[in-house]
């Protein structure tokens, strides 16, 4: 499932340009010398937040999982990814609630006081920071990373979904310039056609067909709660 995460990171990245892509801009700094590597270090810091949020959604996950609802968890997850996928374009709405924009215009103040500093140090928070803001596709993600009920499996697809957003987002800060309006709407078109595909892969994960890296048996975290209960008795 980990492809899923590249290619869902890289189309997102023309759905998330507009939010993030004036604080990309931003990055770089004055000293020529440290231009390319202050960006890649701001992307090293936001692809580790995404793998921490992993960690803590697939943590969650992999407890549900232990209870015995693994797979309609799975199921579940691969439900409500469809339905994000085919509301992705109204997704951002949520935005508008005071709590999630008070957050947002605090995340932007942040970021500006880092930026502001010049220092190295600071392009590594500012990506960190920057990870955190609220995104629609952020949060497909993340509930495909809940859904694999594992939190190294749901760090490393964050972690890889934050890779699939840095050829975009390291173009344009490269480039000084954000891409034509014509353009992003083309690659965010296939959007949609992607979550749907990543929705229907978790509901047959969720079905327990026995087939190896297609529809596994999830039964497995029954057993293993069983042994570790067997030992604990011991």
């Amino acid at each position: 499932m980990l492809w899923t995460a590249v290619i869902l990171g890289f189309l997102g990245s023309f759905h998330c340009v507009g939010m993030c892509g004036p604080i990309a801009l931003a990055v770089g700094g004055s000293n020529k010398n440290k231009f390319l590597g202050n960006k890649i270090i701001y992307h090293v810091g936001r692809s580790l937040t995404y793998s921490l949020l992993g960690l803590l959604v697939g943590s969650l996950g992999f407890s549900l999982a232990l209870a015995g609802v693994q797979q309609g968890l799975s199921i579940g997850m691969g439900v409500l990814i469809l339905i994000f996928a085919l509301s992705v374009k109204t997704s951002d709405q949520f935005l508008s609630i005071p709590i999630f924009s008070g957050f947002v215009k605090w995340v932007k103040k942040t970021l500006g006081t880092y930026l502001k500093s010049g220092k190295t140090s600071a392009y590594f928070s500012t990506g960190m920071i920057n990870g955190l803001l609220p995104c629609g596709m952020v949060y497909m993600a993340l509930i495909a990373a809940l859904a694999l009920q594992n939190p190294w499996l749901g760090a490393a697809y964050m972690f890889f979904f934050g890779l699939g957003t840095v050829p975009l987002l390291l173009a344009l800060m490269i480039s000084g310039s954000l891409f034509s309006l014509s353009l992003r709407q083309k690659f965010q078109s296939a959007i949609p056609y992607l979550g749907v595909l990543i929705g229907i892969l978790f509901i047959f994960r969720g079905l327990g067909l026995g087939l190896h890296g297609f529809s596994p048996d999830l039964q497995i975290y029954d057993y293993g709660a069983k042994q570790i209960e067997i030992t604990m008795c011991r």
